[in-house]
Formats: structure tokens, C-alpha cells, sequence
């Protein structure tokens, strides 16, 4: 599913952001990614989803070799894939709706069918009877579960999440984790970036640890053990 292997990214004009990263995430696997400011974790979820391209090393993510993979099919490799962010990243000029919506409109889904996928991932994070506001007007944690709607509306087999929690309260943090236990329990391969110990340690599933862009720590052998 994802395999890095001695993969080194580095920023024009700095030092090395992650530095001989290797791990093997299989298919329907639950990962948290933790660590200092800085350590990594966002760089290295934007080398998975193609926002940035290794330096060096290989990157496998659904059998595709992301270092080398054309200009033209990245579109198509990100159908895969489905990605939440800290600040949401809405637009407030179109309805909640529409929001979701803009990943199918991309694909080029007929309406008919848009309207079945947006109302059936607006259901699953509990926010079907506000399809019609203006984001604007919710709270921080409906705008995080509409920006998570959004992320699975294509329903897609990987999803990964920047600090999915870090402008929520702890029970509304909870809230969103159980929404992501439940992708995890369907099968979709979760990634989660977080500095928040107490939802990794409630999750219990494997951890990366990330200091000074290197992969100090994971736990895989022992959630192996345990499961």
C-alpha cells in the first residue's frame, strides 16, 4: 500500500526536512504520525498525496512509484485518496453542499449521482440537515467534519489527516477520532498527523515517531503483538 524506502526530501536553500525515511504501511492499516514542530510529519504526508516529490529514495503508494510518476497523472493517482486538513480549507462562498461536492464535480460524476454521494457522506459525519448553509455559520468542529466529508466523498481506499484536531476541544477531538476509527474499521487506510497524545493513546494503533526528519520510533511490532 505506502512503502518508503530511503526517501530524503529537502527544501530549496535547507537542510534535509526528512532524512532516510523507511516504513511499509499495508492495506486498511491505521497510523498516527507524531513529533516536535518541524519533525516532519506534514512534509511527509505531502510527499503520500503528491503535493511534493521525494529527493531521493523510493516512495510506493498504491503501487505507484511517486518519484516518477508523470505531471498529467497525478489527478488520477489522488482519486485514491483522500485528505483532511488542520484549517479546513473550505470555501465559504458555496454552500456546505457544494464543498463536498467539488471532488465529484471534478471527476466528472453525473448530478444524479453527486447527490447520492454528498447526502450519504454528510450523513456519516452528522451534518445532513445543514447541507444547504454556508460553512461560515458552523462551529470548528462542523467545519472539520465537513472538510472530512469532503475527504471521503470519493470514497477513497487511502485517507490521511494534518492535525485533524488541533483547533478542537478534547471531546469534539474524540468525536472526529471515532469518525476516523470508523473509516479505519471499513478498510480504508488512515494516516493521522497529530500532537495530541491523548487520542493516540485512546486509538491504540501503530505510531510513527518523527524527530529532526528521521523516523526515531514505531510501534508496529508491538500493536502487532497486541492484535
Amino acid at each position: 500500500m505506502i512503502e518508503f524506502n530511503h526517501v530524503y526530501k529537502r527544501y530549496p536553500g535547507e537542510h534535509d526536512a526528512l532524512k532516510d525515511i523507511n516504513f511499509k504501511i499495508e492495506r486498511g492499516e491505521m497510523v498516527f504520525i507524531t513529533g516536535h514542530s518541524g519533525a516532519g510529519k506534514t512534509t511527509l504526508l505531502k510527499l503520500i498525496s503528491l503535493i511534493e516529490r521525494p529527493t531521493r529514495g523510493q516512495a510506493i503508494v498504491n503501487g505507484k512509484n511517486i518519484g516518477r510518476l508523470p505531471l498529467h497523472r497525478v489527478p488520477y493517482f489522488r482519486r485514491d485518496m483522500g485528505i483532511v486538513f488542520q484549517n479546513y480549507k473550505l470555501l465559504f462562498d458555496r454552500s456546505v453542499y457544494d464543498n463536498v461536492a467539488l471532488p465529484l464535480i471534478v471527476m466528472g460524476l453525473e448530478a444524479r449521482d453527486i447527490g447520492k454521494r454528498v447526502r450519504a457522506a454528510l450523513d456519516k459525519v452528522g451534518l445532513l440537515s445543514k447541507e444547504r448553509l454556508n460553512p461560515i455559520v458552523l462551529s470548528g468542529g462542523e467545519q472539520q467534519r465537513v472538510g472530512i466529508a469532503r475527504a471521503i466523498v470519493h470514497r477513497p481506499t487511502v485517507l490521511l489527516a494534518d492535525e485533524p484536531t488541533g483547533n478542537l476541544d478534547f471531546v469534539l477531538s474524540e468525536e472526529i477520532l471515532d469518525l476516523f476509527l470508523n473509516f479505519h474499521e471499513h478498510g480504508v487506510t488512515v494516516l493521522i498527523a497529530t500532537h495530541d497524545q491523548r487520542l493516540i493513546d485512546r486509538a491504540g494503533k501503530r505510531l510513527l515517531v518523527l524527530k529532526h526528519g528521521e523516523v526515531v520510533h514505531d510501534t508496529r511490532e508491538h500493536v502487532d503483538i497486541l492484535q
